[in-house]
């Protein structure tokens, strides 16, 4: 088993032939991890036994195959993310607690079959983008022990490269989602804001955090992202918005001016990201130069002006009671917090508009973003001797995104023919324009050719599974219960090669009802006229003309197709429920949807 056998769909295929089991998965991740020569890509593990107790679960459930879309897919959790049980340290000793319950995106990814190995080093509190910050050890690039990892993410993203797991969480506020991915030659996705909730993490900028995805390949990054997003009451920033979508056969780039391209010296770099244009140029792109000032100016904001105050914010209290166990680099970033007023902080924010507005004259050139992900890596030594300066050239290409609010995927783009190392390039999208960006990004990384993870070279180009757009002629269906990602009826949509859309809600006027006597429990969406509620948590899925009439036909009394009404104004085809059916049932229209209401029993 290589490292790109952990590709999600290379597992599904193993286990529908029975050549592997969930507990011979766990058996090799739990083999490699002692095998591996770097002992800082851990903070935390889970017990072995309770790794394969997980397996043996699994394998226990009949039909849990084609139930869980992952089931039995190894993953990592960065450790400012909560899982029950385990303790939290953000990579901050005495910061350490111990939660009772898991972070939203952690249930839902263990709900849809996944198998938890442990949780990743990071930067301290998430602040860096190299992985030296941490007491517990710096982890190094998977190609050179030399080098950086890149960070905050540092261990999740070494996990998946050195194929120790499937997939991890990290998260990513100015790019910690994104530059350990180029310096590990991985796919990172930093989604669009609010997409996946992170209620139970602890926050570096909470008005900007995203969790983000380390993945062997887009396709799989798509897999997970379309378990774990989905919007969440308990995350006061989770938020939905219709797709935006972008061309994906003829289409503008927009890429650096030459004077504007800084790589500080590392002229491999600038041949590569160079190489990339003309790829991608190549799948039908028309590159577009463009001023990255606006951008470049905004990025600034994130740590030279009042936004640093956000991250004081976050961990206040513990700053000022133990300041001292902190990392002296964590330590004075943060308490620049304190220079700052409100007032200023209101400035900083009419700065970040005004640079908006010049960014978004910008925008109108091209449909999306090719810049490097990282200008250049560096060597833990040259880290040492330039800590705050070294990190703050990691971010040039990175820091703008989130605050700007935009959806980004890193991709491997090549290695530098001298060092071997290699280096990286991501897409930048508007805001929900993820699932097209990712279609963008799969079609580069193919062309590119550049593996996954250590994992390079003949045979291992291209990734198992390619990602599909949704087709033109796709016929989208609406779903509020067992037919929801990770639930018990959702391999039917999923069988049938349906594709999550997003997750919305309707408009007010519905309610949701919990049917007696449903195996698996169902709910029923009922329109109400005149009712003013929540609005009910559902998911849109599209499928092929020819499939969406192979999955209404199954569907059983006393459901049916009609047309929902959504919290946009669109209408689109849904399950109904008739109304004979409702005697005896529930009303738990309050929990705003199937999930929260499962989650409270």
């Amino acid at each position: 088993m290589t490292p790109d056998m952990l590709q999600i769909a290379i597992l599904r295929e193993a286990y529908r032939q029975k050549t592997l089991s969930p507990k011979d998965v766990a058996l090799e991740m739990l083999r490699r991890i002692d095998a591996y020569d770097d002992p800082a890509v851990w903070i935390c593990r889970v017990k072995d036994a309770d790794v394969f107790a997980r397996a043996h679960e699994l394998e226990e459930d009949a039909g849990a195959l084609e139930r869980l879309p992952l089931y039995g897919v190894p993953f990592a959790v960065k450790d400012n993310i909560d899982v029950a049980g385990l303790p939290t340290t953000a990579a901050c000793p005495s910061f350490a607690y111990t939660p009772e319950v898991h972070a939203t995106v952690v249930a839902r990814l263990l709900a849809a079959g996944a198998m938890l190995i442990g949780k990743t080093n990071l930067d301290q509190f998430a602040t860096g983008l190299n992985g030296t910050r941490s007491p517990y050890g710096a982890p190094r690039c998977v190609f050179d022990n030399r080098y950086i990892s890149g960070g905050s993410s540092s261990g999740s993203a070494v996990a998946v490269a050195a194929g120790l797991v499937a997939f991890s969480l990290g998260t990513d506020t100015a790019g910690s989602g994104r530059v350990p991915a180029a310096f590990n030659n991985l796919v990172g996705v930093k989604p669009t804001k609010g997409l996946i909730s992170t209620a139970g993490v602890t926050p570096a900028c909470r008005s900007l955090d995203c969790v983000s995805l380390f993945a062997a390949s887009a396709a799989d990054a798509q897999a997970v992202a379309e378990i774990a997003q989905g919007f969440d009451a308990s995350d006061d920033y989770s938020r939905q918005g219709p797709a935006v979508r972008l061309p994906l056969e003829k289409f503008r780039f927009g890429v650096l001016a030459v004077e504007q391209r800084e790589f500080f010296g590392d002229e491999e770099a600038g041949a590569l990201y160079e190489a990339a244009i003309g790829r991608l140029g190549a799948l039908g792109g028309q590159a577009v130069a463009f001023d990255y000032a606006p951008f470049r100016d905004a990025a600034a904001l994130l740590y030279e002006d009042a936004f640093v105050a956000e991250r004081l914010a976050g961990i206040e209290a513990f700053f000022a009671a133990q300041a001292q166990d902190m990392d002296p680099n964590v330590r004075a970033i943060i308490r620049k917090g304190q220079n700052f007023s409100a007032a200023d902080a209101f400035k900083a924010a009419y700065k970040l508009r005004a640079f908006a507005r010049k960014a978004e004259g910008e925008w109108a050139k091209f449909d999306f973003m090719l810049l490097p992900t990282a200008p250049t890596i560096f060597t833990v030594a040259q880290m040492a001797e330039d800590p705050i300066g070294n990190n703050s050239r990691l971010g040039l290409y990175t820091n703008f995104v989130n605050l700007l609010d935009y959806a980004a995927v890193a991709v491997p783009a090549g290695f530098r023919p001298a060092s071997k190392l290699p280096f990286g390039v991501t897409l930048i999208g508007p805001a929900f324009s993820d699932s097209d960006l990712l279609v963008l990004a799969d079609r580069l990384h193919r062309a590119l050719g550049q593996g996954v993870g250590r994992a390079v070279g003949e045979g291992a180009e291209i990734p198992a599974a390619a990602l599909l757009p949704v087709p033109a002629e796709a016929i989208q269906v609406v779903v509020a219960g067992a037919h929801m990602s990770g639930l018990q009826l959702n391999h039917e949509l999923t069988g049938l090669s349906g594709r999550l859309v997003e997750t919305t809600r309707t408009a007010p006027f519905y309610r949701l009802m919990a049917l007696p006597g449903t195996v698996p429990p169902k709910p029923g969406l009922v329109r109400t006229p005149g009712f003013a509620g929540p609005g009910i948590e559902v998911e849109i899925w599209s499928l092929s003309p020819e499939n969406f009439g192979r999955f209404i036909a199954g569907v059983p009394a006393p459901m049916g197709i009609g047309k929902v009404t959504l919290a946009s104004g669109a209408v689109v085809p849904g399950f109904l429920c008739e109304a004979f059916a409702l005697e005896g049932a529930a009303d738990v229209t309050g929990f705003g949807g199937w999930r929260a209401y499962l989650a409270s029993k």
